[in-house]
């Protein structure tokens, strides 16, 4: 049996909130409207593309976990997501971030750096019911900037849905010197550039929530990053081949059944991996790191397949506490969430999620995994949580608890065995168990 120690900032943290909610739950509820079905959607793509770059390798792939999911507020759509700022007629202004792929070598990956998440804003007019055209300023995390003009549209047709585009970019001398010059000194060899993209996304309906997917583009680059040293190829190609389920859109929108929820949860690092955790063979982490996170469920569907499966997108912030080895740091995650519910002998859930995690800065567990494999670490990683809960009210027989589970969950960060560049090829993570307790509202 493990003995964990918690300080009294922990315990405020983790019982203030009960007690608001469980007050909540004392009092008589108006019983709010049903939610409705969202649009929604996760894949898995496989991405290959050409290396334009001297290299004995021509081509490099990598494994994407993708999200998809709208509102009148925020978007996630595949590798970009971001926040609706204004809407009026034909004009729409976003902030997002979107993932940009640097294709270098996979060998070379984990020390020259993996792809990169971009920061900007977008103008977009519609021109019609289907065309669009956006203007974007984008920066990278060291403020190389670059602009984007993309003449674009969103074609459905029965089972089908194109995404085609056009685009031209202009780089900033600076962004140039760096990813094609692949110099990060002030001394640019390179001048700035414009260069052309074209190509599209598209899904086919199979049936149901499940979804084909795929995509191809060509560029060419401009004649300053074509006249680097390091830079053989003009024309790079790259190819997307995928599935996924999504909102059923051949069916109309309907009430479902599932709530919003708050999870507030408490977790303890351990370095064993996710199967000998399952197996109930954790090892006990001898430094006691600790996190608490509080997640936020916005219900997508009750129904997937036509079975009886809730999904939930869930974003939520973790707090990695200080101790002997670590300094605190800020986790960020957004994932999509399933829940299957069983009701003997009482009723109880099994959960899983899958989606993403930013950390400010990388957890003791973690990076002493990468210290020893030899990797250096990435911020951003793959995100999984499977849980396991039961429901208070029916446990206990008490209908004023009926919206309260307790339950366990593995907190999972990984960067799926050197398969994605996004996560900068490494293998490992970092796996804590916790206890929670889950809110209906």
């Amino acid at each position: 049996m493990y003995k964990y120690v918690f300080n009294l900032t922990r315990l405020c943290l983790i019982i203030i909130p009960l007690l608001f909610a469980s007050s909540a739950y004392s009092e008589e509820q108006v019983v709010p409207p049903k939610e409705k079905e969202k649009n929604w959607g996760i894949a898995a793509v496989i991405r290959t593309a050409s290396i334009p770059y001297t290299a004995e390798s021509e081509t490099v792939s990598t494994f994407i976990p993708m999200m998809f999911f709208e509102n009148d507020y925020v978007f996630i759509n595949g590798m970009e997501g971001g926040v609706y700022l204004y809407q009026q007629s034909d004009w729409q202004l976003s902030a997002l971030m979107r993932l940009r792929y640097f294709d270098l070598p996979k060998e070379v990956q984990n020390k020259a750096g993996g792809d990169v998440v971009d920061t900007g804003i977008q103008a977009r007019y519609s021109i019609n019911s289907e065309w669009f055209f956006d203007t974007e300023l984008m920066v990278d995390p060291q403020f190389r900037s670059y602009m984007n003009f993309r003449l674009g549209a969103e074609i459905e047709s029965g089972d089908w849905w194109f995404n085609p585009s056009i685009e031209a970019r202009w780089k900033e001398s600076e962004f140039n010197n760096y990813y094609y010059g692949l110099n990060d000194s002030d001394n640019d060899t390179l001048s700035a550039g414009v260069d052309v993209k074209a190509g599209f996304m598209s899904r086919y309906h199979v049936t149901s929530n499940l979804y084909l997917l795929g995509g191809s583009y060509v560029s060419r680059l401009d004649n300053s990053a074509y006249s680097s040293q390091y830079i053989d190829n003009r024309w790079e190609f790259e190819y997307f081949l995928g599935v996924g389920f999504f909102t059923d859109n051949t069916s109309l929108r309907k009430d479902i059944s599932n709530k919003p929820y708050l999870r507030v949860a408490h977790g303890w690092a351990t370095p064993s991996n996710i199967g000998d955790i399952i197996r109930l063979d954790s090892e006990k982490d001898p430094h006691n790191n600790q996190m608490t996170s509080v997640f936020y469920g916005l219900p997508l569907t009750d129904e997937l397949f036509s079975l009886p499966i809730d999904l939930y997108l869930t974003p939520g912030y973790v707090q990695h506490w200080q101790s002997d080895v670590q300094n605190l740091s800020s986790e960020f995650v957004v994932a999509i969430k399933a829940y299957a519910t069983i009701s003997w002998p009482t009723k109880w859930r099994f959960g899983v999620a899958e989606g993403l995690s930013y950390i400010n800065r990388v957890s003791y567990i973690e990076q002493s995994e990468m210290d020893r494999k030899g990797y250096k670490e990435s911020k951003l990683l793959n995100y999984l949580d499977f849980s396991f809960d039961v429901n208070l009210g029916d446990l206990f027989n008490q209908r004023d608890l009926d919206g309260v589970w307790l339950g366990y969950s593995i907190h999972h960060r990984s960067a799926i065995f050197e398969n994605s560049s996004q996560y900068n090829r490494i293998k490992g993570g970092s796996n804590y168990n916790s206890i929670y307790i889950q809110f209906d509202i």
